[in-house]
């Protein structure tokens, strides 16, 4: 479609068309803006069960915990009891007060039935919980009905009927609604038969599955074999969808609420700028829609409803169409229904909180009984938009060392929002958003998709026509011209996403194009609006700063601690301002802080903020990660006062070379190591040191850049990439300490004092990343003699330091010598798992010593009454060439945390919850000099040893080198399980040779009584 018939198709633009849509609204609405809500209309619901969705994979993460946050909330508010069953310690949800009760718990079919024996709840809550909560919804139907459990919201059965891909495609055939051709087939004939019949190219869609996993487009029959294969072994089913595809016709989402009364309405339109073959979560996505007609709009809106009501959803549900905008065709791709990725944009996008809505409706009201808190009208009323909202995804391929293309199966794992008068604006504020070098995005531009596609069209724009363009990228021309309006002016990513020197001014996120006068201090910066919505109060002020978008070692865990520290300072009366970009969670929500600005965590746009809200009493960094904790020197040249500690022992604790003077003058052991500022120096250096060594760069999370390096042609291979990431900063060798246990140790000071909050040991070897490593606390296999000097010696960095707030120390124990690795003074990733196996409210507490509202005088850590394991998991599956051995630099996206009277009860649980399996037989890889006490292991805990790689349910293996490598990338692909650390294999060996039985204790229960605290049988 070419610019021209582009502009005469659309009439208006997304803004235009919502603010005519408020003023048409007005009337209707008016009448029933001031919502009074009773007690549910269901009074027989008094006790609900809420599903969570379990450890942050790539394609369900931090918005399940925004929803399913909203989601207790609204169910505590009519009185009703909640028992939340979840299996990831770094949420909101999983803390008791968000639930009445909470089960820190494998999400199985087992477990949710023990709990609901356990509980009797007269409800099941399934849809605010991704793909997990919809698959445990389904798989109990049956011993839900037998126990008089209600499935409130959206049912079973519909919930059935939009999941399997042929009843759907019969219904909406039913409807009248398009559907590309398809057919569903169970063999790899049946699957040549239909590709045959319905023609290449196909697209192969594997029942219930997540984030467009196992989704895959099918262009040669050649590869049908391969394709195929691989889709029915990861389908819920064993069946597949053969689907003709649409690919390269625009794709839109519509994000619909409907109730019991059947009144639905449509939130919100979104526009995916990428064409149907990369999947939702990989593209830039515009909300409201910018490029269709009011004809097409419309079209696809009463569409969305139809089929809402056809499936008989109650609560919120997400339409994807595929829309050929030169004819006007449409077709369906996908429902989903229940709270998606999407619901939390368009929730965060409006201002609609569709979670908390869709939970009313679970409980029988209407949504012209709902509330909409932020306008204070009826939940009836659609949202209308006079600004547009952009999500932009953050890919991990930095941490995983590839560049690959992206397509129908979704590898992001986070995303950034942000909020523009106009798609410009919001680009240039998304892309400052990322957390981006520019290094990592600057090289030849390509036409291929991939995690550089935005910045690759900038490139393209600036020597060819955007027709030359949409033709090789089937992009609509209209978002194709608003980048080149940007090409044309800025030259490379730092120009890009550099903040105009424009002054701007911050507007209003209202929900309904400026027709009501919102009651929630939720705010944007434009430099396209000349009145200022946001204007200080004379409270006592303080600014927290958000972790931005989630990636790999930068994870749900800060945005826990920033809700934590924004409750306790509401509570201790002071006025809190969040900036945060990241739509998924909690921290940004509505009614979390007194007021919210959705903007770039940089220097600059931060500061805007300060300015605005002056005067504060300073800024918080301790709590968003790396990200928060890089602006504090800056802001603080700038005249900020930080709070907690100093800018000056932050730098002692981060830079390197700092560090390692003051260890040397604490008297406290350290690795032997070196700095070096360039190449040649590390290689000079590097001679006085014995391989292997550790190369460690300055200020950086989750071992970006960290790499173990056996001699001297590896460090000439690594260095350059850790010098880069250090920025300047030192780079230090460390000798590395080969078979060392590894420690976490949390604390929190008040400047003067220090309380160890827990002391928690690495499962894996020292060498993998604690961020990859199971850990459990208290630890098993140290004295106390070693304990007690760890404490002595994390008592006296954090106050030499004078830290105010969090400290996280690493330690490694060789031959019962502990030796300090490294310190970072602000809340690590452990936090929110310590809090709940302690009991102690961590982040509160750090919160309250930054603004002197609280001293460490008295306070004592309480020791643990059942052993708490963290098990982590990896996104292996999603990126197939990828070796799956753990190392210095973090992989995992996720966490489980499981409780037991045993440590081999609590690692199991763990385990299984991460979505270990490990069998009857396991084939036992090269595994170097621990070969053969491996084996022996295994064999006296009664686990048979595998001589081939088809009778093992597990393998280990720990060797380097490309066959190896194979063999664990062919296990992932398999779905079997595969321990690549000697210590995590005989941890696994010692745990299943006790076979203990599983025990179900509610986290209140956890810190009630004491019970016998058994150590595991020696693994080093």
């Amino acid at each position: 479609m070419s610019a021209a018939s582009a502009k005469k198709r659309k009439t208006k633009t997304g803004s235009q068309r919502g603010k005519k849509y408020a003023q048409q609204k007005r009337k209707s609405t008016r009448k029933n803006a001031n919502v009074k809500t009773a007690m549910p209309l269901d009074k027989t619901i008094k006790n609900v069960l809420v599903l969570g969705s379990g450890p942050i994979v790539i394609g369900q993460a931090a918005e399940f915990d925004y929803s399913g946050t909203q989601a207790c909330q609204a169910l505590k508010e009519e009185g009703v009891r909640v028992v939340l069953a979840n299996s990831n310690p770094a949420t909101i949800q999983t803390d008791l007060g968000t639930a009445d009760e909470v089960y820190l718990e494998p999400l199985t079919p087992e477990t949710i039935k023990q709990i609901v024996l356990k509980e009797k709840p007269d409800a099941v809550l399934p849809t605010l919980s991704g793909q997990t909560g919809l698959n445990l919804a389904v798989a109990l139907k049956d011993f839900f009905q037998e126990h008089g459990v209600r499935v409130i919201g959206t049912s079973v059965k519909t919930i059935e009927l939009a999941e399997d891909r042929e009843q759907f495609r019969n219904l909406m055939l039913a409807l009248g609604e398009p559907v590309p051709p398809s057919q569903r087939v169970k063999t790899l004939d049946e699957m040549k038969d239909a590709c045959d019949k319905i023609g290449l190219p196909v697209l192969l869609r594997p029942d219930f599955c997540l984030g467009g996993e196992g989704t895959l487009f099918l262009e040669k029959i050649e590869d049908l074999e391969e394709k195929g294969t691989y889709c029915f072994r990861i389908s819920g089913t064993h069946q597949v969808l053969v689907e003709k595809s649409v690919f390269g016709t625009a794709e839109l989402e519509y994000e619909v609420i409907r109730d019991s009364n059947d009144n639905c309405i449509t939130i919100c339109s979104m526009e995916n700028m990428d064409p149907v073959g990369v999947h939702t979560g990989e593209s830039i996505v515009v909300a409201p829609a910018q490029t269709l007609s009011d004809d097409d709009h419309q079209k696809l809106r009463s569409s969305a409803i139809r089929i809402v009501r056809a499936l008989g959803v109650q609560g919120a549900c997400n339409i994807q169409f595929a829309l050929d905008q030169k004819s006007g065709d449409y077709w369906i791709i996908e429902v989903n229904p229940r709270a998606s990725r999407s619901s939390a944009l368009a929730s965060k996008a409006t201002g609609y909180p569709i979670a908390r809505v869709a939970t009313k409706i679970a409980l029988g009201y209407r949504l012209t009984e709902i509330e909409n808190r932020i306008t204070g009208s009826t939940a009836a009323f659609e949202p209308a938009l006079d600004y547009v909202v952009l999500k932009i995804p953050r890919w991990p391929f930095d941490k995983l060392g590839l560049s690959e293309p992206i397509g129908t199966s979704m590898k992001s794992t986070g995303e950034a929002m942000a909020i523009g008068k106009n798609f410009e604006e919001a680009v240039s504020k998304a892309v400052r958003s990322l957390d981006l070098k520019s290094s990592n995005v600057l090289d030849s531009p390509s036409y291929v998709a991939t995690e550089k596609r935005l910045f690759h069209l900038i490139e393209q724009l600036k020597t060819q026509t955007v027709e030359q363009v949409q033709d090789a990228t089937k992009i609509n021309p209209w978002f194709l011209h608003k980048l080149k309006n940007l090409s044309a002016t800025r030259t490379g990513l730092v120009d890009f996403a550099a903040l105009q020197e424009t002054p701007a001014v911050f507007n209003m996120v209202d929900t309904c194009a400026g027709e009501f006068d919102a009651k929630t201090p939720y705010y944007y910066s434009t430099q396209f609006a000349s009145h200022n919505e946001s204007r200080p109060s004379e409270r006592k002020k303080i600014v927290i700063l958000g972790a931005g978008p989630i990636r790999i070692g930068h994870g749900i865990e800060f945005d826990y601690c920033t809700v934590k520290a924004i409750q306790a300072l509401r509570e201790a009366g002071f006025e809190t301002i969040v900036v945060n970009n990241n739509p998924e969670t909690v921290s940004t929500d509505f009614d979390i802080s007194d007021r919210l600005y959705f903007e770039p965590l940089t220097v600059k746009d931060v500061q805007r903020i300060i300015q605005n809200e002056s005067p504060i009493q300073g800024v918080l960094v301790q709590f968003g990660g790396q990200t928060a904790l890089n602006l504090a020197a800056p802001l603080q040249a700038l005249g900020n006062t930080i709070l907690g500690t100093t800018v000056d022992d932050l730098d002692r604790a981060g830079d390197r070379k700092q560090f390692k003077e003051l260890m040397d003058s604490l008297l406290i052991p350290t690795v032997r190591s070196a700095i070096a500022r360039s190449r040649e120096e590390a290689l000079q250096v590097a001679q006085t040191l014995q391989f292997p060594l550790l190369l460690r760069p300055s200020f950086v999370l989750g071992g970006r850049a960290m790499y173990v390096v056996k001699n001297m042609k590896e460090l000439e291979h690594r260095i350059e990439e850790s010098l880069m990431i250090s920025d300047g900063k030192p780079v230090i060798l460390d000798e590395f300490l080969d078979d060392a246990i590894e420690l976490d140790v949390d604390c929190l000071g008040d400047g003067k004092r220090c309380l160890v909050a827990g002391i928690l040991e690495q499962i894996e070897e020292a060498g993998v990343h604690s961020g990859d490593s199971a850990c459990v606390l208290p630890a098993q296999r140290l004295s106390k003699e070693v304990l007690e000097r760890v404490r002595i010696f994390a008592q006296r960095i954090v106050t030499t330091l004078k830290v105010k707030g969090f400290c996280n120390i690493q330690m490694a124990i060789k031959d019962d010598n502990i030796i300090v690795i490294e310190v970072n003074p602000r809340a690590s990733r452990t936090i929110p798992f310590v809090s709940k196996a302690i009991g102690l409210p961590l982040a509160k507490m750090a919160a309250l010593i930054q603004a002197d509202a609280m001293t460490l005088e008295d306070v004592h850590a309480q020791p643990a009454t059942r052993i708490a394991v963290k098990a982590c998991v990896f996104p292996f599956k999603r990126f197939p060439l990828v070796d799956p051995l753990l190392n210095a630099e973090m992989k995992s996206t996720g966490e489980t945390m499981a409780f037991g009277s045993t440590f081999a009860e609590a690692f199991l649980k763990a385990s299984q919850a991460a979505g270990q399996h490990f069998g009857d037989a396991v084939l036992i890889d090269d595994c170097g000099r621990h070969t053969d006490k491996i084996k022996a292991a295994f064999q006296d805990a009664g686990v048979k040893l595998a001589t081939d790689y088809h009778q093992a349910s597990f393998i280990v293996s720990t060797a380097s080198g490309e066959t190896h490598a194979a063999l664990r990338r062919t296990c992932i692909r398999d779905g079997k399980t595969c321990i690549t650390s000697h210590f995590a294999a005989l941890t696994v060996a010692g745990s299943l040779k006790e076979k203990p039985a599983f025990s179900l204790v509610p986290l209140s229960k956890v810190h009630e009584s004491a019970s016998e605290i058994r150590k595991p049988a020696q693994t080093t």
